[in-house]
């Protein structure tokens, strides 16, 4: 019987050091599992880098990968949570003609139902953002699509979780370690 597959939201603390994300996305590639979303951020500690990716794949898989991960020297800690574990969101921006959107009614429907917000106007585009679950994205995607889309760019899931993460704690004790450890040399 084979095991079930997830989506996990993957979240790595790091050093910022480069090259770091190319060999963590290596890991995924060997085994050929694709990094489904990806966004790289500051963390709520100074200095430490927060990378968030979303993979769906087994349990047993995700636990094998999270093991390999936290064995690059720049990585202070792994953690994978599942959806109903976390709460997340994604970012679209649309960028459309702009005579469409005072020439064509269904486009401010569109607008007022999915409840994205225009973000700038001018004479020949504006452009619609709207943050949400990836589907709600999808479906002001396919709506505007038969109107032209000009450009769509989304962004990659950024996550926290439900429950209180251990981790705040346990990067604050690295750091004021390594500023003694640094004062004292």
């Amino acid at each position: 019987m084979s095991e079930k597959i997830n989506t996990y939201t993957v979240t790595i603390y790091t050093e910022n050091n480069i090259g770091l994300l190319n060999r963590i996305s290596a890991i995924f590639q060997r085994r050929k599992i694709n990094i489904e979303s990806l966004s790289a951020s500051e963390s709520e500690i100074d200095d430490v880098f927060k990378f968030t990716l979303v993979v769906n794949i087994t349990e047993h898989q995700m636990e094998k990968i999270k093991g390999q991960i936290e064995r690059q020297v720049e990585v202070i800690k792994a953690f994978y949570h599942t959806d109903e574990e976390t709460i997340f969101t994604e970012s679209g921006l649309f960028k459309i003609k702009s005579e469409l959107l005072f020439e064509e009614p269904q486009i401010q429907n569109i607008i007022k139902d999915s409840h994205a917000r225009i973000v700038t106007v001018n004479r020949e585009f504006f452009v619609l953002e709207k943050s949400g679950r990836r589907s709600e994205i999808d479906l002001v995607h396919r709506e505007l699509k038969p109107f032209g889309i000009m450009q769509f760019t989304r962004s990659g899931r950024i996550a926290v979780t439900k429950t209180e993460m251990p981790i705040s704690t346990l990067l604050q004790q690295i750091k004021d370690e390594q500023e003694a450890a640094f004062a004292k040399a």
